[in-house]
């Protein structure tokens, strides 16, 4: 099922502020005291998807804590970023966070926080297992053991990987034996392993301290939707610059692989509305674009565009994973992101349509992305 989305412009997002500034009096930013009593926090909030929804929710008038290591140094750039994308710096409070430290959730300020959503962790290949849970499940835990106490909480959503919802990662959760989750490590590494931890982890504790949870699981988030803007640059946009460059001979997929897409402003507003849905109170929805093509033709119409040849030639990944990284250039934990797992989509869908999201066209969205990451060098170059 598709979903009845409609598109977004500039003009109708200044006209949603304002229709909310008559509904709802004296907007947040007329408060001097607003920002001090944050009603949301943000975890990760200089991320890729956590700084679109920065942007989001300040623009629906809503007062934000974000978690910022450094808190101090990206104050100024952060706001300014906001305000450049429809949304309002002054409703922003920083706090400084280190999240294999102190992350800041003593600070007076946040004892007004509704709403936690926590998207901070460490990403990266070749990580080791321990120093990935330090920094993917055991901060989790306390912030939902923190969240617990606050006098107000109204829902905490954690977002997460949308492959923690496929059929490969349910049958390991499902066992839950110490074996089942070494031979997982094993396949697919230390970072998607250890977020698949938190996730069940967050979950088990979630439900023992009566947290209103929500787990939001975006798939391959590719830039803004109109304009392509992106600062993330590793992974599908890596392979996209070696196919730019002429070094991409072989791709690793099957007939039925397939990696789907989702623009950054779509999750963002996603995830800024669903603390607005009672019903997805214990809710899991994986965030991603049912229309994404298989990745051969994915690959296919990107080289159309940039006016090189795609690979003619293509191998199963599982071939791949038994040669030394050294000769094929990815290592074990790449290649199990490329699948022919397929999601379920039937709630996401069901939200999705009660919010009214704004549409857009994932052709276009897809080229704008690809020109965005040319025009920038791949981030080398992002003025």
């Amino acid at each position: 099922m598709q979903i009845p989305w409609r598109r977004a412009c500039p003009a109708r997002l200044l006209f949603g502020r304002l229709v909310y500034v008559a509904l709802q009096g004296p907007s947040v930013s007329d408060r001097p005291d607003a920002a001090q009593r944050p009603e949301v926090l943000v975890t990760g909030g200089t991320g890729f998807i956590g700084s679109w929804l920065l942007a989001a929710l300040t623009a629906r008038g809503r007062s934000v804590a974000a978690l910022v290591r450094h808190a101090g140094d990206r104050q100024a750039e952060l706001g300014t970023w906001v305000d450049a994308r429809g949304g309002n710096s002054e409703l922003i409070v920083h706090v400084d966070s280190d999240l294999t430290g102190d992350l800041g959730l003593d600070d007076p300020r946040l004892s007004s926080v509704r709403d936690v959503y926590h998207l901070a962790a460490r990403f990266g290949f070749g990580l080791g297992i321990d120093e990935a849970r330090a920094a993917n499940v055991a901060p989790s835990l306390e912030l939902v053991e923190w969240a617990a106490s606050l006098t107000h909480l109204r829902r905490f959503v954690l977002v997460t990987g949308y492959r923690s919802e496929s059929d490969t990662w349910r049958r390991v959760v499902d066992d839950g034996s110490p074996a089942a989750w070494t031979t997982a490590l094993a396949a697919h590494g230390a970072y998607e392993t250890s977020k698949m931890e938190a996730d069940v982890a967050v979950r088990s504790r979630a439900e023992r301290l009566g947290v209103p949870l929500t787990r939001v699981h975006p798939a391959l988030v590719i830039g803004h939707s109109d304009t392509g803007e992106t600062s993330q640059t590793t992974g599908l946009a890596e392979t996209i610059g070696d196919l730019r460059n002429g070094s991409l001979p072989v791709l690793p997929a099957t007939r039925g692989t397939w990696l789907p897409l989702i623009p950054v402003d779509w999750v963002a507003a996603f995830l800024a509305q669903i603390v607005e849905d009672d019903s997805s109170v214990g809710g899991s929805y994986p965030l991603l674009d049912e229309r994404t093509p298989p990745f051969t033709e994915l690959i296919a119409q990107v080289a159309s565009h940039l006016g090189v040849r795609a690979p003619r030639l293509r191998i199963n990944p599982a071939i791949l994973r038994r040669l030394p990284s050294r000769l094929t250039g990815v290592t074990g934990e790449q290649l199990s992101f490329i699948s022919a797992d397929r999601y379920p989509m039937e709630s996401t869908n069901r939200v999705a349509a009660r919010m009214e999201l704004p549409g857009y066209d994932l052709d276009a969205a897809t080229r704008a992305w690809v020109d965005h990451l040319v025009a920038t060098d791949f981030g080398a170059n992002p003025g």
